[in-house]
């Protein structure tokens, strides 16, 4: 508008007559955006029970209440839902209107921050024990439910021993932290060098503190180079082959149960060509290995219940826990 004017003073031409000019409506010329959203105001109350009528922030309140509970992380749809049930005449658009006011709504996007430490050699060189860890994810379908579960697993490089997995139908930073902690109380992780590649679970801010804080190394792969966690992708594809394509799996329990049978199996008796045709376990036993416990006391069946599905491998047998 303002090169119009300069334009109209200069020329004498009016503004009118260069809108025409440029074949442009009035209204689009001088229309001005009111800063307000679109459309028909929202409400500011919700109905509640017969005939209660509560302002927003209440409806707020609950919702943020909701979400402060241990082990709750519904996203929009289950908070409307819950609301529902609590006598709230409130639909799903609502809900996820008044989250989104409030920040209450869940985040889908893992934001990180930092710059990552990519790995420096395509192979892994280790000389002891739990130097270096490397961990990955596999898919593992569930035929009963029609749909994928995650395998973590996490393994140590100079043994090849599979130290702990974990099988879950959602696979965030929170189950990666749950399991690295698991294997914390029976090691010493401090100065382990973890290698992993790029995946959300991965780079998650939360998890890179984490490890930080416990003392571990983490490493990236480079984007689109399987080949420099190579360890870990030759053990999922044994698991693919041996498991996973030869098991149906009427739940994911019983997928758990199988995979923690395998690995007992592929750390106690499947030899290994890369460590001279041996077990891990036999690696990982030789008397001049300082494997650098931090106890010695193996865990007892009363410290194993009501854990997440977590499979710890201890020296003589794997620890499962239960409760999907």
């Amino acid at each position: 508008m303002m090169v119009a004017k300069q334009y109209e003073q200069t020329t004498g031409v009016t503004t009118r007559e260069l809108i025409k000019w440029v074949s442009l409506a009035p209204s689009s010329f001088y229309y001005k955006p009111s800063g307000n959203p679109k459309g028909i105001k929202p409400s500011t109350h919700t109905r509640h029970g017969p005939d209660e009528l509560v302002e927003n922030a209440r409806v707020v309140d609950q919702i943020t209440t909701l979400l402060n509970q241990e082990f709750v992380c519904y996203g929009y749809l289950k908070v409307a839902r819950e609301l529902r049930r609590q006598g709230y005449h409130i639909n799903h658009k609502k809900v996820y209107r008044l989250m989104k006011e409030g920040h209450l709504v869940y985040r889908r996007t893992i934001r990180t921050t930092g710059k990552r430490n990519f790995v420096k050699f395509r192979k892994i060189q280790a000389d002891r024990p739990l130097q270096y860890l490397t961990m990955d994810i596999k898919y593992v379908y569930i035929h009963a439910d029609r749909k994928q579960a995650y395998l973590l697993t996490l393994m140590d490089v100079y043994t090849r021993k599979v130290l702990a997995y974990a099988l879950h139908y959602s696979m965030r930073h929170p189950q990666v932290i749950a399991l690295i902690s698991q294997l914390r109380k029976d090691y010493q992780v401090e100065g382990i060098i973890l290698r992993n590649d790029n995946g959300s679970q991965f780079i998650a801010h939360n998890l890179r503190e984490a490890l930080k804080g416990m003392g571990i190394e983490q490493e990236f792969t480079h984007i689109a180079s399987p080949q420099e966690n190579g360890f870990i992708e030759s053990l999922h594809s044994q698991i693919q082959r041996e498991v996973i394509d030869r098991y149906i799996f009427d739940s994911i329990h019983e997928a758990d149960w199988t995979i923690a049978r395998y690995y007992h199996f592929y750390n106690t008796q499947r030899l290994h060509g890369g460590i001279g045709y041996k077990t891990p376990d036999q690696i990982w036993a030789e008397e001049n290995i300082s494997i650098p416990y931090k106890t010695t006391q193996p865990k007892t069946s009363e410290t194993e219940e009501n854990l997440s599905t977590t499979c710890l491998y201890s020296d003589s047998q794997f620890v499962q826990f239960i409760g999907v």
